[in-house]
């Protein structure tokens, strides 16, 4: 039984509930230390998604500290006070359950899915990890090499490259262009000092969210949050703010691929824009499936590639609208001139009442269905956490869906696909001035 002053010690400065009709309920605590732990709960499941979300990422770090959240994220798996390396992998493992964890340009997360019987457990391994991680000199010697062979599979990897390079070139010098993984030769001459204090400058109580979805109470998850969690108190530093240079951008990095790889992008929204979701309709709309514009119209009816999609980048001050597209070199101006075709179509002519309303079921029942996982749900509740501060419940999100109109959906598109500020990336064979005068 918790002791009167440990009851105090659990002191909350907010907590906020929001049910949706389907019975799952949001509950949100802030604790004294400013750690959040939020929930969902949802009845019809036996499972429980947890992740510790912590407000870093690529875009947190320096020049000379590039590659570092990732590394960090890479070593937190590698030894604790009380757990191998084997161990940390074999305790979730052994109950049936998982663990696992990604780095982003703004965000590292780590992940456990568990039955809910074994809540405590997942909970002890996440603890330890993110609070007692040893990084001894052994182990990071070891792991920078695991992390140089996965940068070069991803530089041996085009199709993941030409991000890379669009980001590069579209954020000309700012973080948020520089690789997650970051360079090898930065990895593997990182001194450990560095490392652990980037570690304490970021990993600090108020910039995390401990969340959770499922069959979860919250607050047993609370308890439990308190009893195993214990992070330097305060927030991280905050990150360079988004600057964009505004003017057309082409850059093209020849090689001997068989195919030439590009992504188109255009300045978007950034994740608490009131037009987020219309950016989503307007990707959806022009390359979001199989029946999507560019699809039909570049694979289908023209033969120029096997893949081409949109995509948005959300992040907390900015955002990017893109199109990705692999084709021959031959095919490569004609590619992009119907893109930027379909682009400047949108931006003048409405869509049918037809047209819309088909839009408007394929993202709602996109939507819907990947809420159907406990890991979906538990990512979206601590991305909106760290980027929004509150909760938007699945029928809140698909009234907005339904608030989109034809008119909405021009103005974004005239707004965002200005080609004075557009960008190009090229990876592979490319024919001498192929792209010259593109988008003019």
């Amino acid at each position: 039984m918790e002791t009167a002053a440990a009851e105090r010690d659990l002191a909350i400065r907010m907590v906020s509930r929001s049910s949706t009709s389907n019975g799952e309920t949001y509950k949100k605590t802030t604790l004294k230390n400013g750690l959040r732990v939020v929930t969902e709960t949802i009845p019809s499941v036996r499972s429980i998604s947890i992740g510790v979300w912590i407000n870093v990422g690529s875009r947190s770090e320096t020049l000379e500290e590039n590659g570092v959240s990732h590394l960090i994220e890479h070593m937190l798996f590698k030894g604790t006070k009380n757990r191998s390396a084997k161990e940390i992998a074999s305790a979730l493992e052994s109950i049936g359950g998982s663990i696992n964890a990604f780095t982003s340009r703004e965000q590292t997360c780590y992940t456990a899915r568990v039955l809910d019987e074994h809540l405590e457990s997942a909970i002890d391994v996440l603890s330890d990890i993110t609070c007692r991680a040893t990084f001894t000199p052994v182990n990071i010697k070891r792991e920078k090499q695991v992390i140089a062979e996965e940068i070069k599979e991803s530089q041996d990897n085009p199709s993941d490259r030409i991000y890379d390079i669009f980001a590069e070139t579209y954020w000309n010098g700012h973080p948020l262009g520089r690789p997650i993984l970051g360079s090898m030769e930065n990895v593997l001459a990182m001194p450990r000092r560095r490392i652990l204090g980037y570690l304490s400058n970021h990993y600090r109580s108020d910039s995390i969210v401990i969340c959770a979805a499922g069959s979860v109470s919250h607050q047993k998850l609370v308890r439990l949050v308190r009893k195993y969690f214990e992070f330097p108190s305060g927030s991280s530093q905050n990150p360079e703010a988004a600057t964009y240079s505004a003017q057309p951008k082409l850059h093209i990095e020849e090689d001997d691929n068989q195919q030439t790889h590009i992504c188109i992008g255009h300045p978007g929204v950034q994740f608490d824009s009131p037009n987020r979701i219309t950016s989503v309709a307007l990707s959806t709309y022009l390359g979001g499936g199989m029946s999507s514009v560019l699809f039909q119209k570049v694979r289908e009816q023209k033969g120029l590639a096997y893949a081409v999609y949109c995509y948005n980048d959300f992040y907390s001050d900015a955002g990017i609208v893109g199109t990705y597209i692999g084709t021959d070199a031959t095919h490569l101006r004609q590619a992009v001139d119907i893109i930027l075709k379909e682009y400047a179509r949108l931006a003048k002519t409405k869509l049918t009442a037809d047209q819309l309303h088909r839009l408007k079921a394929q993202i709602k029942g996109q939507i819907t269905l990947g809420m159907e996982s406990t890991s979906s749900r538990m990512s979206r509740l601590g991305r909106q956490e760290l980027m929004i501060g509150r909760f938007s419940s699945l029928t809140q999100i698909l009234n907005d869906v339904d608030k989109i109109t034809s008119s909405s959906l021009t103005a974004l598109a005239r707004q965002c696909f200005d080609n004075s500020k557009l960008t190009i990336a090229v990876l592979g064979p490319a024919e001498s001035g192929a792209l010259d005068g593109i988008g003019n």
